[in-house]
């Protein structure tokens, strides 16, 4: 029971730094375009996303398990912002079924806390997968005006003073 739990809390660990380190590339490019809204999005997403690491690490501490902290794959070279949401809405999607098919083989082993945090997770990758959603249908509405009015408040702050 425990070995399992600690293998599927890994592999979680494993999808999450994944994320962050995804998330943060997607950041830096957003920001670099003048895609604030974007670039901030990513940014706090990333942040949630280490914070979800931390939540499992715990768990595999507590379990005696140690925590591997190597990444699911490499960072997707992807700078086109349409790309990046696609992606992005992908991957939530794709680890809130697989935490939620985790939680429900952690419930079948009798481990109701580690259920627990990966229930909770799937709640949250599945925010995270709405926010992307919804940006993604803004661009759809807007096209590129979307992008556009981003870059233009950039400029705003720019030349009233405000930080770039």
């Amino acid at each position: 029971m425990k070995e399992r739990s600690i293998e599927l809390l890994n592999a979680a660990v494993a999808d999450e730094l994944q994320a962050v380190h995804q998330y943060m590339y997607f950041h830096f490019h957003c920001d670099d375009q003048g895609y604030d809204l974007l670039a901030n999005l990513y940014k706090r997403t990333a942040i949630q996303e280490m914070i979800h690491v931390e939540k499992l690490a715990e768990r595999i501490l507590f379990l005696k398990g140690d925590v591997n902290m190597e990444l699911a794959g490499e960072v997707k070279k992807v700078s086109n912002v349409r790309d990046m949401l696609e992606m992005a809405a992908h991957m939530e999607e794709t680890s809130a079924q697989e935490y939620n098919e985790w939680a429900n083989e952690c419930a079948k082993n009798a481990d109701a806390v580690t259920k627990k945090l990966f229930e909770e997770l799937v709640a949250e990758e599945e925010g995270h997968y709405n926010q992307f959603d919804d940006e993604m249908e803004n661009l759809k509405k807007f096209g590129d005006n979307y992008l556009a009015l981003q870059s233009i408040e950039r400029s705003k702050n720019i030349g009233g003073g405000g930080k770039p």
